[in-house]
């Protein structure tokens, strides 16, 4: 394999910068501005004219758009500013990269060649939820959706909201606190950052309803965790005979968009991920509309660089919106915590206790899922599941090791001011601007129930 196809993701990750650099500030106008990009890559990378068609792509792809193999550039920039929208697939090949790709150890070439079997096999896997799906020397990439909000964000007639996953806690660096994210975001012409873990205290309070109402004897069990695509698509497509068993609930990703669109008119909601996955989530076609883009932690990383971001001159602008069980949804067993919390004070002499079972990964996702036809009576009766190891902390897109993480995510729930999701008053004010006069209310008012379920 040619040196300049090596460790192509950080090559990839530079060149999105730079596009972005050079689209905000105006220096992306027509094709020539392309071109000229094209052989700027070219030049730095040592590529050669051979290599065009590749580079073009993979500025396309940067672009949120399409692979055209061989041809010239035409409507791309047109394209950003008619459509501003990135469609399926997510997941996109290109020629030249697996030409060459023949002698090394590949897994391409065990299972029969790139171009007929992986590609395939990578696209079902984001749409079940996994998501480090790139492959080292460019030969398949996911699409990255900045390129269309920049107009967004420069337009004073649309608010932007960016909602962040609870993961996202110190990813940037242990001195770059949320109160300064959320600065650097408003910086950049977003109108707020909100905490995804806020729409997650409301999951959780549905959620320990649900299970208050479902689990009456020790044979009853429940599973959960809506906020993983790979956990409920795994069961939805392989497991259908427990499929009933699964809470009903939206991703609180998804109850984030939905609810700031009902509350702020023509909003747009942009979601910042640690994984891919999430990215197919919000093109499922009951979810569609809610969120309309996402971006993963390690873009974002390259945003804030190629728009000159220095969190040491911005100010902590902290808001106190979500409870400890809310925030520790980034990692394993922080919705079983979640739950149980609220289940004591709705039912705190209930009989049939929560038992919650935590699996983390694909394989021990699986394995407690085949061995649900054998279990026994008193056995777990929450099984909550995440795809990536450690949970959203350990996701593919994330910047810093999951062990740190973790401590992160932990020491930041201790941080609120808000106990539980019980407590969470920020989740009274949303529910009243929505009409909601009491908690409770969330599993019998037909307008909160539709906003916070799947169709």
């Amino acid at each position: 394999m040619d040196d300049k196809y090596s460790n192509f993701n950080e090559k990839r990750m530079e060149m999105f910068c730079e596009l972005v650099k050079r689209y905000w500030n105006g220096d992306l106008k027509n094709i020539d501005d392309l071109n000229e990009f094209a052989e700027y890559i070219k030049n730095k990378y040592g590529f050669n004219d051979y290599d065009m068609p590749f580079i073009r792509d993979h500025i396309r792809i940067a672009m949120g758009q399409d692979p055209k193999g061989d041809e010239w550039f035409g409507d791309e920039l047109t394209a950003l500013t008619s459509s501003m929208k990135v469609t399926q697939p997510l997941v996109v090949k290109l020629e030249g990269p697996c030409k060459q790709c023949i002698e090394i150890n590949c897994e391409c070439n065990e299972l029969g060649k790139y171009e007929s079997k992986i590609y395939d096999r990578l696209n079902e896997t984001v749409s079940c939820g996994y998501g480090d799906l790139t492959c080292d020397f460019g030969a398949v990439a996911d699409k990255i959706e900045f390129m269309p909000i920049v107009d967004l964000l420069k337009d004073n007639d649309t608010p932007v909201y960016v909602t962040v996953a609870p993961a996202i806690v110190g990813q940037f660096g242990e001195d770059v606190s949320m109160g300064k994210l959320r600065s650097a975001f408003k910086f950049i012409g977003f109108e707020d950052m909100i905490e995804v873990a806020l729409f997650a205290d409301i999951l959780t309070i549905k959620e320990a309803y649900e299970f208050n109402h479902l689990v009456k004897t020790e044979e009853d069990f429940f599973l959960t965790s809506c906020c993983c695509p790979m956990w409920f698509n795994m069961i939805k497509k392989i497991y259908p005979e427990i499929y009933n068993y699964l809470s009903p609930s939206i991703s609180p990703m998804i109850a984030s968009g939905r609810i700031l669109k009902k509350l702020y008119k023509n909003a747009k909601v942009v979601f910042i991920s640690p994984c891919v996955a999430k990215k197919a989530e919000i093109k499922e076609s009951d979810l569609e509309g809610a969120v309309d883009y996402v971006l993963n932690f390690r873009e974002l990383k390259e945003i804030f660089d190629a728009l000159s971001v220095d969190f040491n001159e911005l100010r902590d602008d902290d808001k106190d919106q979500a409870s400890f069980g809310g925030r520790v949804y980034a990692r394993t067993g922080g919705v079983s915590f979640s739950v149980k919390t609220v289940l004591n004070r709705l039912e705190p002499t209930r009989v049939i206790k929560l038992k919650a079972q935590k699996v983390n990964g694909i394989k021990e996702c699986k394995k407690v899922l085949n061995g649900l036809n054998s279990r026994k009576k008193g056995d777990a009766n929450f099984i909550e599941g995440m795809g990536c190891i450690g949970g959203c902390v350990g996701g593919p897109k994330t910047i810093i090791d999951v062990e740190k993480a973790t401590k992160l995510v932990n020491e930041f729930g201790e941080d609120s001011f808000i106990l539980t999701p019980f407590d969470n008053q920020n989740l009274m004010k949303i529910l009243e601007q929505l009409n909601i006069k009491s908690i409770r209310e969330i599993m019998y008012n037909d307008e909160i129930k539709e906003i916070l379920s799947r169709k």
